[in-house]
């Protein structure tokens, strides 16, 4: 999967959506990035930091996978922002931030069909 264009979709799914980024073991945002003219509420060490901990979460999630199955995703929401966490590869981790406002149900569908479904188009109603 092509992860600069699945986070420039995935922008392009809604305004609300601030950023969309790919990031691998180390916590280092390989692909994607922030909406720009969206104001950066952490730090690049302060998000490498908060990648790192949502890394060791989905490590700590995988090990119930064989009671549960795999995880699809995680979501936190915060005073200032939403976070939406989509396991990737074994080490990878898309990580999605929106709007407090923003319909996470919606996004969070759309997502799940671009990753299934990378060629669709995945604006939904």
């Amino acid at each position: 999967m092509e992860y600069d264009k699945l986070c420039k979709d995935i922008l392009n799914l809604d305004p609300k959506v601030r950023y969309a980024g790919v990031c691998d073991e180390t916590g280092t945002t390989k692909h994607g990035g922030q909406r720009e003219g969206v104001k950066n509420l952490l730090t690049s060490e302060e998000t490498k930091k908060s990648n790192m901990q949502a890394l060791a979460r989905w490590g700590l999630r995988n090990a119930l996978v064989p009671k549960i199955g795999k995880g699809k995703y995680s979501m936190a929401e915060y005073e200032k922002l939403k976070r939406i966490t989509f396991p990737l590869a074994e080490s990878e981790l898309l990580l999605v931030t929106t709007e407090v406002d923003a319909d996470h149900k919606k996004i969070i569908n759309n997502i799940l069909d671009l990753l299934q479904n990378p060629s669709k188009n995945h604006v939904r109603d």
